[in-house]
């Protein structure tokens, strides 16, 4: 079955290049132009999201995480700019990379591929694995506690799949940055730990267990 993949951006011309590329490169291809008609076209199911961010009514950041409340599969950003500060708000928001333009359609794809090829890995993983109180189900990113639900974002489980599948390593907070958000150095402290903090909430919740330890100086590891 061939990939479906969602492109949304305000600029006809650009929509039209990018059906073509990934239409001849086998993919099933839906549009849209604006945020509304993004909204009503998830219904599709993509395998993958392409978003603008600048877009009038709608902008890119709002879009990304109003479809992050409802769907998992990879977001990558389309944009004119590449400021650290719209790269923390793009990944707080759920986005899983960026596209600076005017962009290569060759490097366009083969980053859509590389995002699709984890996302395969991700899915084949069908593993099921038991912490005490914990049971986490890697291949429908479910976590129970207690047998009641613990609902993380995309990125919050992701941090949580790293480290629970390396019980007991320890990581820094720029290496959990690198594997989770697929960037390569400059991983950003401030964002991991934000993230840690949210993901300790929701489990301190349900149980007294500590599940994410601080090595102090060094970073994080589960504790299973």
């Amino acid at each position: 079955m061939n990939n479906k993949i969602l492109l949304v951006d305000d600029e006809k011309g650009i929509v039209t290049m990018m059906k073509s590329y990934f239409e001849m490169a086998g993919y099933q291809v839906y549009t849209a132009y604006n945020g509304k008609e993004a909204l009503q076209k998830i219904s599709c199911q993509p395998d993958i999201i392409l978003l603008d961010i600048n877009m009038p009514e709608i902008d890119g950041f709002t879009l990304c995480q109003r479809i992050r409340e409802h769907m998992s599969c990879p977001i990558l950003f389309l944009t004119a700019r590449m400021e650290t500060v719209d790269k923390i708000k793009g990944f707080g928001v759920g986005a899983d990379d960026y596209i600076v333009k005017p962009f290569d359609l060759d490097e366009l794809g083969a980053r859509v591929s590389a995002h699709l090829r984890r996302e395969n890995r991700k899915q084949e993983q069908s593993v099921l694995r038991f912490f005490g109180e914990m049971s986490i189900d890697y291949s429908k990113r479910e976590i129970t506690v207690n047998q009641s639900p613990v609902v993380l974002s995309k990125k919050e489980f992701d941090i949580v799949e790293l480290l629970s599948t390396n019980n007991g390593q320890v990581f820094d907070r720029e290496r959990i940055y690198e594997m989770v958000w697929g960037l390569e150095g400059n991983g950003n402290n401030d964002t991991i730990m934000e993230h840690i903090r949210k993901i300790r909430g929701k489990f301190a919740a349900l149980s007294l267990h500590n599940y994410i330890e601080t090595v102090w100086g060094v970073g994080y590891k589960w504790n299973g």
